[in-house]
């Protein structure tokens, strides 16, 4: 195996998003000699993304975070919408507590966030390479990945370790033979508006102060195509989307920016963006089927982090990524760190990477909700439900004078009857989704 001080670097990060760039820091705090590559001209320059980032991951590695991070808003209000064609549900929770220290979650702008923790790995030591584009691997006469090539004049370089984190749909991955052939109905399109509205009406239309934010997750309000929606508030501007499973989105003619359209002419989410002006329309690809799709996380020289290992949990009340590609990042970087340390960077010298995954948040809640991505997605609980759980709440509510109330179990047979849901599959739906919180 090649000396350490053979090569350029001990450690190559391809990717610095959050889980390249906590990967770059731990790795480099550790005493390697690291590269963090960007395609961009700045770390986060091809995000355009306004979303909820859950940071406490970033607790050890960054601390006191919270002074420096970009942040938009803190969010203190959750809330899971369901919605019919003109009716909805929200299932809503305030708590004050999260807008302090340590805080819960924010609403941030990935350019910023990004740009700022790449920032971390270079005041740790890393050495930030920006406007190159890595377009393949090198490997040594075994196999074993020795480094990459770049879209450089020269621009091979070469490492003990290289950290994968270049995102959803890895082509680094991919070359390694560490992902399975790809099922496109593993993948989901998120589309979003960045709509401007200024800070006192954001503040008077979704009950908050200061720089308190909101989180709405949707489901239903997608014209039919299976996915789901969100909502969130940035400090002067919000964040409005759709999140369309790949297969559905192309077996219709509609586009998503006529699904966004109809989702924003909701009577539920009309009044909350009222006169608000379009700023920015992005879209990207997510890894949303889990445990389920993620690939071989180690190979000879090569570890997975991030959207690049499918580590985005899309879970019903659970959406999260940005702390999971955190989270993963600093695992790899301090494996990645270990084995060079040990002078053993084969499969089995970086297999301590997908032992840390394991033992934290990481695999474990992927493991635990493993069968809850393909249910909510499942054209039973997009096309069925929302009508169904909408009724029901509405006949409860409604007064029919002089007619008796008819009884909550009497009115949810007849709902599940309209709705075409069998009893078997409401229970077997049901106890899926409740052993996801056991």
């Amino acid at each position: 195996m090649n000396r350490p001080d053979a090569n350029d670097a001990d450690v190559i990060v391809v990717g610095a998003g959050p889980a390249g760039s906590c990967a770059a820091i731990a790795a480099a705090r550790a005493g390697r000699r690291v590269i963090l590559i960007e395609r961009g001209p700045f770390p986060g320059s091809k995000n355009m993304y306004g979303g909820v980032v859950y940071p406490r991951i970033l607790d050890e590695l960054v601390p006191r975070w919270w002074e420096t991070a970009p942040v938009q808003r803190w969010v203190v209000r959750r809330s899971t919408m369901i919605l019919s064609e003109t009716g909805a549900l929200s299932v809503d929770y305030r708590s004050n507590a999260w807008g302090q220290p340590p805080y819960n979650g924010a609403t941030a702008y990935r350019p910023d966030f990004d740009e700022w923790l790449s920032r971390q790995a270079v005041a740790a030591g890393a050495q930030l390479v920006t406007s190159t584009t890595v377009t393949g691997l090198l490997r040594d006469a075994s196999g074993r990945v020795v480094g990459v090539r770049t879209d450089r004049p020269d621009g091979d370089l070469t490492a003990s370790v290289v950290i994968a984190c270049d995102g959803v749909n890895s082509f680094l991955a991919k070359e390694a033979g560490l992902y399975s052939a790809t099922d496109p109905s593993n993948f989901t399109l998120g589309v979003k508006e960045t709509l401007a509205l200024p800070k006192h009406v954001i503040d008077e239309r979704f009950g908050v102060r200061d720089d308190q934010g909101v989180d709405i997750e949707i489901l239903g309000g997608t014209s039919g195509v299976n996915g789901g929606g969100f909502v969130y508030t940035n400090l002067d501007t919000i964040a409005l989307g759709v999140v369309l499973k790949l297969p559905k989105l192309a077996a219709q003619k509609k586009r998503p920016e006529e699904i966004i359209a109809t989702l924003k002419a909701h009577p539920a989410i009309a009044p909350l963006i009222e006169g608000a002006e379009v700023k920015e329309y992005s879209a990207h690809v997510i890894p949303e089927a889990g445990y389920s799709m993620m690939p071989t996380m180690v190979t000879d020289g090569m570890v997975v982090a991030g959207d690049a290992a499918a580590l985005c949990l899309a879970a019903g009340i659970w959406l999260e990524g940005v702390n999971f590609a955190m989270a993963s990042g600093m695992c790899a970087g301090e494996a990645a760190a270990a084995a060079v340390a040990r002078n053993d960077v084969s499969a089995k010298g970086l297999a301590p990477y997908t032992d840390k995954l394991n033992a934290t948040f990481v695999l474990r809640d992927h493991k635990k909700l493993r069968k809850v991505p393909g249910l909510v997605l499942s054209d039973r609980v997009q096309q069925r439900y929302p009508a169904f759980v909408t009724s029901v709440v509405e006949r409860v509510f409604r007064v029919d004078n002089p007619q008796p109330k008819p009884g909550l179990r009497r009115i949810v047979r007849q709902e599940r009857k309209r709705a075409g849901i069998k009893l078997s599959e409401l229970i077997r739906d049901g106890w899926t989704g409740l052993r996801g919180f056991g």
